[in-house]
């Protein structure tokens, strides 16, 4: 039984690893999304990643959480969750502007 709970526990931290990893190509490549959407460079709008990002930005910086941060541990883990998941959905979003990047720095070389 212990070894079920070990597996599993193994198996969870990996699924995690793969979340933060989303979240970290999410913050490196929603910026220069941004620039390529601004300069006129890339089309369509992905109307849903910037929606995303705007609800991480605003569910950070409100005093609305659903941990209260006075609890100080347990309330800045509230915030990590709900912005990491957020972030999950911004890279998934990003998907089909990550296509057309490579495709773009293919072209440049």
């Amino acid at each position: 039984m212990a070894l079920f709970k070990g597996l599993s526990l193994f198996q969870r931290l990996k699924h995690r690893s793969r979340a933060l990893g989303r979240m970290g190509r999410a913050l490196q490549l929603f910026v220069p999304m941004l620039v390529d959407v601004v300069r006129g460079r890339y089309r369509p709008v992905p109307w849903s990643a910037m929606a995303w990002m705007l609800l991480a930005l605003v569910y950070l910086v409100s005093p609305l959480d659903l941990i209260p941060d006075f609890l100080m541990l347990i309330g800045l883990v509230d915030d990590v969750v709900v912005v990491g998941w957020l972030l999950t959905k911004v890279d998934r979003s990003l998907d089909p502007y990550r296509i057309w990047k490579e495709g773009e720095d293919i072209e440049q070389v």
